[in-house]
């Protein structure tokens, strides 16, 4: 007899997720939510039409319960990879200053015409990165194990 999965029956494993529309993309951006990356890490290769990014992810799916915590807070690198790119443009950074640091606040797609549209990613400070794509295709995928975050604290946004 077959029964369904329990929660408990999980096991941790590295991310590895597919955004194809809007909505799945806002799980993908709830993950890189305070997500940390030097402005060189970001690389378009407008041969093979795909934008990429190694960020450095706060893992809020190991996070839920930040009051009774008995373990260090974690981070994991991971690669965000955008495919079907046709152009990429940015705002508020400087893609020169190879020492900037830069923190995601959030994900989102601007829908175009027929299933065109632009991911854009909105980065603390008024920055953000423009990313024209033919059609949504969004992969998150973890690539390191998780590290004690350096803060040793979660991520904390003032009301």
């Amino acid at each position: 007899m077959a029964q369904d999965a329990r929660f408990e029956d999980g096991r941790e494993a590295p991310l590895n997720l597919k955004a194809m529309d809007a909505e799945d993309l806002q799980v993908i951006s709830s993950l890189v939510q305070d997500a940390v990356f030097p402005v060189t890490e970001m690389t378009w290769d407008r041969r093979r039409r795909q934008f990429g990014l190694l960020l450095n992810r706060f893992r809020w799916e190991d996070a839920p319960d930040t009051e009774s915590r008995s373990r260090p807070f974690e981070r994991v690198q991971a690669v965000l990879a955008i495919e079907d790119v046709m152009g990429v443009s940015s705002q508020g950074i400087d893609r020169k200053d190879a020492d900037l640091i830069l923190s995601v606040l959030a994900v989102s797609f601007e829908a175009g015409e027929d299933g065109t549209g632009r991911v854009v990613l909105t980065l603390a400070g008024d920055g953000a990165v423009a990313i024209a794509v033919e059609a949504l295709e969004v992969t998150l995928k973890d690539v390191t194990r998780p590290y004690v975050a350096p803060s040793r604290k979660a991520p904390h946004h003032p009301e």
